[in-house]
């Protein structure tokens, strides 16, 4: 199995482990284009939510909004309480539940986010180590937060089989440039997300790694 392969197993969160449901998605997103001057729509709302197409900047850029604005309102409008009530752990993601491996999770979603996320779910004693990203400990693919959770789980100088598993091409980037491998999880299809995320592995859901054999990458 792909799980017996790997010393150490690196997680996203939000559109990995877990995603929220689209009706709280355009609320929020809806909320935050009213406070900014612009209607955002359903299918806006989720491009920039999920990453479809690319960079979300570039996408907040074309409806005439500084992004560093954006973002400020968007954490202003969440509300960890009401994020964590619409957020549904993926049933393949339940697997983890069992893998016999030092487990981290290293994640954009902030603390006053993630910590609620994952009490509501009821995974949070799953993981050795939880990094949020931060300006201090920089952003995937920048290696540095990667690095902090394998320094928190005792193994900075490396394991030589370690694994990061993540559902945008900054996932793969922070994996490969911290020397581990990478899974890429489209959750959303190639056709939709609008471009295609190279990987060590290449799956639509952790059962699709999970029968895997560890006999090499996925060529597909």
């Amino acid at each position: 199995m792909v799980a017996d392969a790997y010393d150490v197993w690196l997680l996203d969160l939000d559109g990995t482990l877990v995603d929220v449901e689209p009706g709280y998605v355009h609320d929020v997103m809806g909320r935050v284009g009213d406070r900014l001057g612009y209607d955002v729509s359903a299918a806006e709302a989720e491009a920039v939510w999920h990453s479809l197409g690319g960079d979300p900047n570039a996408v907040v850029r074309s409806w005439g909004i500084d992004p560093d604005r954006f973002w400020d309102v968007f954490h202003e409008e969440e509300d960890p309480l009401a994020r964590a009530e619409s957020t549904f752990l993926y049933d393949d993601a339940e697997w983890f539940a069992e893998v016999d491996a030092p487990l981290g999770l290293v994640t954009h979603c902030q603390s006053y986010l993630t910590d609620p996320v994952l009490e509501h779910v009821g995974i949070r004693d799953w993981f050795d180590t939880v990094v949020c990203c931060t300006d201090e400990t920089g952003w995937k693919p920048d290696p540095e937060p990667v690095e902090r959770a394998l320094a928190d789980m005792g193994l900075l100088d490396g394991p030589e089989g370690g694994i990061l598993a993540g559902d945008g091409p900054h996932d793969v980037g922070a994996a490969w440039n911290a020397g581990l491998d990478a899974v890429h999880v489209e959750r959303h299809g190639h056709d939709r997300r609008g471009l295609c995320v190279l990987g060590d592995h290449r799956v639509g859901g952790f059962d699709e790694l999970r029968r895997r054999t560890a006999g090499g990458p996925a060529a597909d």
